[in-house]
Formats: structure tokens, sequence, C-alpha cells
């Protein structure tokens, strides 16, 4: 059975990467179906109840500035706001939310239902169709056919999923919910490499067995800042969470079940993410640790049910509920769902292009887990970038590709392309090496142009992007020749005048003066405009080092290396150099540069072979 119309754009997996990718493709003009085994749990999170985070929280802001669903969605469903590292850099801020997760999957799949042009089709999708070299559409399990022009896969952890709880093994994609069979063995039977990874959740427990007087309060900021652009009167909610500790005795009854344990045992099969271990992990790997912080989190408000932050877990039931009620506050905690580590395929990304596109088949894209990656973050800025770099293939344009210097986003595709992704990726700050002109705050400034080119964004908020650039600049040089005098009403104490590009990068001007400053000196200026320019005064000599280096790079980035280059025949490679290349090859020199085992030689090599 097929159905009557061919779709422009099909996306299996109803995921945070298939909603944002479904989402943009539609809004584009393609017509487009979300293949889901359940759309009920479309945007579910099936896992910690929060969105943003160290370094994911600028991915929120990017999607934002792109057009994309997610800052909207939590900014519409939170329940906690906080931005991160205050007290350092503005390199590091990063905004969080505790998220009300049915309000989220709600909103979510209201705006996938209420989308013109994007079908939503219950279905398990088991084997893709090919003619030639090209995505022709999908077959699902019941053997109806779903005829499309490009497939953008986002599987999650479906693909021969499989939960593990001590020796208990279920075949799943989530908890009770299935798994994905078919997919994987079909691109494995065309050549696609694939390998094993690991990821866990921990258990819920009950409000009402908590004792919140032996824990401390972690509440949200008073002044709360939204994710998105668009969110006007932003006042949520601000429901606390709360901080406990793990001891050694929790330690010893882990210790003791280890030979319980899947993860040691050999019957999973996957590696898990390095920076975000199950507690059994990190009681072996950080031994001469005494303590290790846990996050009690409400799952949605009023919520019965708590989620256990930092507790992920595959040991047996027996050992999570003694370990647990051992910590302080939780000794008589009630469990609701344990604790559980999932086994997933997935695809090593070299197998990709920047543009999300596979390498060996024509219309296939792969986006979020499928790819080696590890959150809700990662996952939607993938969907959504897969979905832009579609819809332009589909109508002749070339991709749309940010560079490292210029988006979070980009870091996180260009690492995939370039990297080994033998453990989950996970984003964090450290992995920009531009991190001070890639803040938070001024994703609108930089994507700017890429948010055009895209054409998702609406028209007000892309005058209002350019008019804050616009501000941001005159705001520059008036800070230089504004001064400011002993009596001031900034409250600042001087001895004599001084400028205020002066004041700032002497620290004695910082951003709890910035209201007062906007009100007495620039009240026709924006307050974004105000803030821009102040950070780019105080960084100033910063950001000029950095754009620096990336003029000295993108020499090497605008290096292309041809597609059918066959590094066989370039002479001089070093072995490791060469399996590499051909491998992951490389776009750009650039590029090669960033691959782990191509050597600067190698690159030497290279850049005289291709002169020649």
């Amino acid at each position: 059975m097929a159905m009557e119309n061919t779709y422009d754009i099909l996306v299996v997996g109803g995921g945070h990467a298939g909603v944002e990718a479904a989402l943009a493709a539609a809004r584009l003009g393609k017509r487009s179906a979300l293949i889901t085994i359940d759309p009920d749990a479309i945007a579910r999170m099936s896992c910690n109840p929060s969105i943003g985070g160290l370094a994911k929280g600028h991915l929120v802001r990017e999607i934002d500035v792109l057009g994309g669903e997610m800052a909207k969605a939590i900014d519409a469903t939170g329940i906690q706001f906080k931005l991160l590292n205050r007290s350092k850099g503005r390199a590091v801020w990063s905004p969080r939310a505790q998220a009300d997760k049915i309000l989220y999957e709600r909103y979510m799949q209201r705006v996938v239902k209420n989308t013109p042009g994007l079908d939503v089709i219950s279905g398990d999708a088991s084997e893709l169709l090919i003619e030639g070299d090209r995505i022709t559409g999908i077959r699902l399990r019941d053997g109806s056919r779903v005829p499309g022009k490009i497939c953008i896969l986002t599987n999650g952890t479906f693909l021969r999923g499989k939960i593990h709880i001590g020796n208990i093994q279920i075949p799943a994609g989530r908890y009770g919910e299935l798994p994905s069979i078919g997919l994987s063995d079909q691109l494995k039977a065309l050549g696609f490499s694939v390998g094993r990874l690991k990821t866990g959740t921990p258990s819920r427990i009950t409000k009402r067995s908590i004792d919140f007087s032996a824990l401390e309060i972690q509440a949200g900021d008073p002044d709360p800042l939204p994710f998105s652009h668009s969110t006007q009167n932003f006042h949520p909610k601000n429901i606390p969470c709360w901080l406990a500790y793990t001891n050694l005795q929790t330690h010893d009854i882990l210790r003791s079940a280890l030979d319980r344990s899947p993860l040691y045992t050999g019957k999973i099969e996957g590696v898990g993410p390095r920076y975000c271990p199950s507690i059994e992990d990190k009681i072996v790997r950080f031994s001469e640790k005494a303590a290790h912080q846990l996050f009690l989190e409400p799952e949605w408000e009023g919520a019965p049910q708590w989620y256990v932050n930092g507790f992920s877990s595959s040991l047996p039931v027996d050992i999570q509920i003694r370990a647990l009620r051992t910590i302080r506050g939780l000794e008589g905690a009630e469990f609701i769902k344990i604790g559980y580590a999932i086994e997933y395929d997935y695809f090593p990304s070299h197998q990709i292009r920047r543009s999300l596109e596979t390498k060996a088949l024509k219309g296939l894209y792969f986006a979020g887990q499928i790819n080696g990656t590890s959150g809700y973050e990662e996952a939607a800025a993938q969907g959504l970038m897969a979905a832009i770099n579609a819809v332009r293939s589909l109508e002749g344009k070339a991709p749309l590709i940010p560079e490292r210097h210029e988006a979070y986003i980009a870091v996180l595709i260009d690492d995939l392309c370039s990297k080994e992704t033998s453990e989950p990726y996970r984003m964090f700050t450290s992995l920009a090496e531009y991190r001070l002109l890639l803040r938070w705050d001024n994703a609108h400034l930089r994507l700017l142009d890429y948010a055009r080119e895209a054409g998702l964004q609406s028209r007000a908020l892309i005058e209002k992007f350019e008019n804050t650039g616009s501000e941001t600049r005159v705001l520059e040089k008036k800070y230089t020749v504004t001064k400011i005098f002993p009596e001031n009403p900034l409250q600042i104490p001087l001895e004599q005048p001084a400028t205020l590009s002066l004041l700032i990068r002497r620290q004695e001007l910082d951003e709890r003066h910035l209201s007062l400053l906007r009100k007495h000196y620039f009240p026709e200026y924006g307050a974004d405009a105000v803030d821009q320019a102040f950070v780019l005064t105080r960084y100033e000599g910063y950001i000029d080092r950095q754009f620096k280096q990336v003029e000295k790079m993108q020499q090497l980035e605008g290096r292309r290396i041809p597609a059918l280059l066959d590094f066989n025949r370039v002479p001089s490679l070093s072995g490791e150099g060469r399996e590499k290349l051909i491998r992951f090859r490389p776009e750009t020199i650039g590029q090669a540069c960033r691959i782990r085992g191509v050597s600067p030689a190698d690159i030497q090599v290279l850049l005289i072979y291709l002169q020649k």
C-alpha cells in the first residue's frame, strides 16, 4: 500500500531533533511528514526535565535566532530559570530552565499539529526505499509505503534499543516504548558503519517521601531572562529544586554490586557519556571523592514524581533502592520508576557532510543521537540544520554552514565531521576555541546573516536584530567620548572625569550600572544595545585577538579539498593521516587540521599536492 502523494521531506522520529526538522521543513514551504511510533510521545523529555545549561543554553539561543521552536517552548512551559556562571566571564554565562515536561510536550505537539503542510504519520519506519543512489521513501512495518524525496533520520535511542537493569534486558527505545528494528541492518548492508552507545536515566521517586528540611534549596533567578527573543512579558514561576549528597555508605553499597552491573560485566557493549556518567561509574572513576551532588527536580508543576539528577544507574533494583535510601533526606524514598541504562545503535559521524547529508546516499540526512550526540539541545540544533539544508538541496541552493567562530551549532557539527565519536558527544564551552565571540547574549548579532538566509525568522525580529546591531556600533563609539564626572548618577566614586570606555575597562563600571547608564545617558537606545556595547568595550583586546586568530584560520578554511580527491595518490602522507583523511573526507584544509591523527606534516604535504 502506498500513500497517494510524494512528500518533499520525511522526518523519522518524533524527539527533539525530529520536531525541529519537521517544523522547519514545513515552514519553509515543503510538504513534510513526521513519522513516529507514538504521536503522543512527540517531544517527550525522556530524561532530565530541563532545557539549556553550560553551552547547551547557547545552542538554544542559536536555534531561536535561526527560527527554531525550542526556546519559545521552554519560555512558555518553564518553571524555573537561571543564568549559570554569572560570577565568571561573559563567555561562559549559560541560561538553563527547569521544564514542566508535560506542558512542554503538549506545547510542541500542538505546534506540530497546527503547522500547515506537516502531517504526522503513526508508524514504525522499518526500511528506506532507494532507487539508484538516492532516497525515494520509507516503508513502514505494516507494509505501507510513504514516498518522499528526502529523508531525515532522527531515531534517538530507538535503533535496536535495549534497556539494562542489572541482569534484566528489555528491548525498548525508551521505558515502556518499543524499539525500532530494521533500519540499522539495512544501512549496515548498504555499507554504513554502525556502532553502539549507551546512556542512562535516574530513578523517579515520590515527593511525599523526600525530607526537604535535610536538603539545600536551589532557587531560580529573581530576575529571570527568557531564551527566545520573541518572548514578551516574561514572568515565569520560580519553583525550587533541592540539593542532596551521596556519602561513603552510599558508595560502599554501589561498589559491592559492581559484579551485578551490566556496565562492568560486559553485557553493555556501548560506551557511555564521559561527562554524565552513571553513579556506579562515578564512584569508580572518582574513587577519591567522599560525596557526589544530586539535584532533586520536579518533573512538572505540582508533580508527585521527582527526578534524582546525578543518580542514573543500571544496577539491580534492590541496590538502587538501598543506595538511594542512605542519602540524607531520602531515607524513606518511595520509587515510582527505577533507573536504567539504554543501549542503542548510532552511525559514526565521519559518514555525514557538514550539511548533515550522508556521503553514501543522496537525500538521506542524520540528526541527533543517531550521529553519536547526547542531549535535547544538541539534537534540536542538528534537526533544524538538517531540515534547512534539505530544503536548500531541493531548491538547488548550497547548504547553510556557519563557521566555528560564528556558532556553537557550527562547533557541534564540525566536531562531528572531524572527530571520532566513540562516546556520546556533549556540548561544552571548552570545545569552542572562540568562545568569547560565541556568547549566549550575542547569538542574534553573529547569526543575523544566516537567519536571513535560512528564511525561518520573522521579518519583525530580523529588523529588531538589525537595529540592535546598528545601535551597538554607534554606542561603542559614544562610550569612547562620553565623560563621567565625579558627581554622577551612576554613583561611581571618581576623583576626576573619565570616559565610559576607560571605566568599563577598569571594571569600575559593570553590569550593575547598565540600567542607570541607559536611563541617564542613552535613553533613546535599546537595553540590549547598551549591554552589547558594554561587553565589546570591556573585552575589546581579547575579542580583537580572537578575530586575528580567526583570520589566520580562515585562510585554511578557504582552501577547499576536491570532493573526489584520491588520498591514496597523495605521496608522503603518514599511514594514520591517510586513513583518517579517507574516512572523514574533509571539505577544507581547516577541517583536515582538526582531524585527530592528521599531523601538521600531513597538512603541509596536502597543501603542496593541491597547489601542484
